[in-house]
């Protein structure tokens, strides 16, 4: 019996689209159809939202069961504002990187202070900026500024609107070709975040097919590469990109998020002020794992 998936790709690596075209999620029994409601938003402005309103957060608003992924402080820091659950079963790293103009004054992280930098609220490219720079700078002298999804972001940073900008796949690789600058680079986990009532054998069946997916790519990634095509915001689709010259972006692991790590999370979004939303903290309350 073939089971019908919602699932939101995160566009920051290519295993759910390797898994659609190569028949990975039909082997598993899964007939997965993707929000590209979501998926598009989530590359969109946001700047006018608040937390709740951002586009991944309407299917709890709307009570629509969709699969969707974010970074580890986002997926733990979603689950305890009252926003599904977080998959402790597996993980992926993601590069990461605040990138600037070439013209730019700015040549190291400790140039950043008081400059503001465009993330993606209370998102991956939002936690690794604090996360990234408070080696280097106060955290008073951190400023990250709300512009929203990658293609907000990379355009505020191409039109002037602001003098940083944390970028992530495949805006990283769209940033460099475009001839955009980076200061910092590193990588960072994401995991899974689900509504609260997600079957565990559905999630067992969507891993063990992002698994295959990452073995596929593993095996032969430039055949793989051109799909990048598919997370390229609207208004960059008539750029000429050489997906040849991207690099693969998030990599799936298939191993389970150590409970340090979660401890690790709560600690430093408390750090950084940016526990407000949180409510219950407590790791059990907070998961839902795939059927073994």
């Amino acid at each position: 019996m073939t089971i019908k998936v919602s699932v939101a790709p995160k566009g920051m690596g290519l295993n759910d689209f390797v898994a659609m075209q190569d028949g990975l999620f039909a082997d598993e029994g899964l007939d997965v159809e993707f929000d590209m409601k979501i998926f598009r938003g989530t590359q969109s402005s946001w700047k006018d939202l608040k937390y709740f309103e951002r586009p991944q957060d309407t299917p709890f608003s709307e009570g629509r069961s969709v699969i969707q992924g974010a970074c580890a402080w986002g997926s733990i820091c979603n689950a305890s504002a009252g926003m599904g659950k977080f998959v402790p079963d597996c993980y992926g790293i993601s590069p990461w990187g605040i990138f600037v103009r070439p013209d730019s004054k700015i040549t190291t992280p400790a140039d950043l202070r008081d400059v503001p930098i465009a993330v993606g609220m209370r998102a991956g490219s939002h936690f690794n900026v604090p996360y990234r720079l408070e080696k280097y700078l106060p955290i008073e002298n951190i400023r990250p500024v709300n512009v929203g999804g990658f293609g907000a972001r990379l355009t505020a940073l191409l039109d002037g609107e602001v003098e940083a900008a944390s970028l992530l796949p495949p805006q990283i690789d769209m940033a460099k070709q475009l001839g955009m600058r980076p200061i910092i680079e590193d990588t960072f986990h994401t995991l899974w975040w689900v509504p609260d009532d997600m079957p565990p054998h559905v999630l067992t069946r969507y891993f063990v097919a992002l698994n295959r997916a990452e073995r596929a790519l593993q095996a032969e990634l430039p055949k793989y590469l051109p799909l990048w095509r598919l997370s390229i915001p609207a208004e960059f689709q008539a750029t000429i990109w050489n997906f040849s010259a991207f690099t693969r972006g998030e990599r799936f692991v298939y191993e389970p998020v150590p409970k340090s790590e979660f401890e690790e999370v709560m600690r430093q979004v408390k750090r950084w002020g940016l526990d407000q939303h949180l409510k219950d903290r407590e790791f059990a309350n907070l998961i839902v794992s795939a059927a073994a």
